[in-house]
């Protein structure tokens, strides 16, 4: 069979040079070594992100579960006042109790994602659920704290920490450590509001 540069030769043609054999070989080469290398580049850059998402999430966590245990055992026997019997106390527990809860939620959901690469639901509903519940839980967390800042001013300026001091000192560690989940909560609301972004602009969760 003869070749397509002699066939067009005989037909008078000019025939198209084709490059050698080797130098084929090298383009095959350096774009098979090119590709795996952005690819490479790209999954290192959304594991670490996510791994930063995944220590705000843990952050978030910990302060808030300690905030909760904090409050939950403030008592002090029969003479001593009691943390539920406070409204603005009761609120800064439960919202720090459903923060831990979601936050160890997003804390499996991280590692999921950066153990397999994909996320827990699709990629469409989990960036929406994540930014959505950050927002919400954020000012949850955020107006428990408040309020329960403005009954400790309160008490204060009463005889409650006079004759109990010690209930006034851990009710003031608990929001003081739910203030620090706020806090990286708040990180993690604006990295989740990052990932919208990307998925409005690009359609993915990440700009790679």
């Amino acid at each position: 069979m003869r070749s397509p540069q002699v066939q067009a030769a005989r037909n008078g043609e000019t025939p198209s040079p084709s490059p050698p054999h080797h130098q084929h070989r090298q383009q095959q080469h350096h774009h098979h070594n090119q590709t795996p290398f952005h690819s490479t580049l790209s999954v290192q850059k959304l594991r670490r992100f996510n791994s930063l998402i995944f220590v705000f999430r843990l952050a978030a966590f910990s302060f808030s579960f300690a905030s909760s245990v904090f409050m939950l055992t403030n008592s002090r026997g029969s003479a001593s006042p009691r943390w539920y019997d406070f409204d603005a106390f009761r609120f800064v527990f439960a919202a720090n109790a459903i923060v831990a809860l979601y936050s160890l939620f997003e804390m499996v959901a991280s590692v999921w994602e950066i153990s397999r690469g994909v996320t827990l639901f699709p990629e469409v509903l989990q960036v929406w659920f994540d930014f959505g519940h950050d927002q919400v839980f954020a000012y949850l967390l955020l107006s428990a704290d408040s309020a329960g800042t403005a009954l400790a001013r309160v008490l204060k300026g009463l005889d409650t920490c006079n004759a109990s001091s010690a209930f006034c000192v851990q009710a003031d560690i608990a929001i003081a450590l739910g203030f620090a989940g706020f806090l990286f909560l708040g990180f993690s609301s604006l990295l989740s509001g990052f990932r919208v972004a990307c998925f409005i602009i690009n359609g993915s969760r990440f700009h790679l």
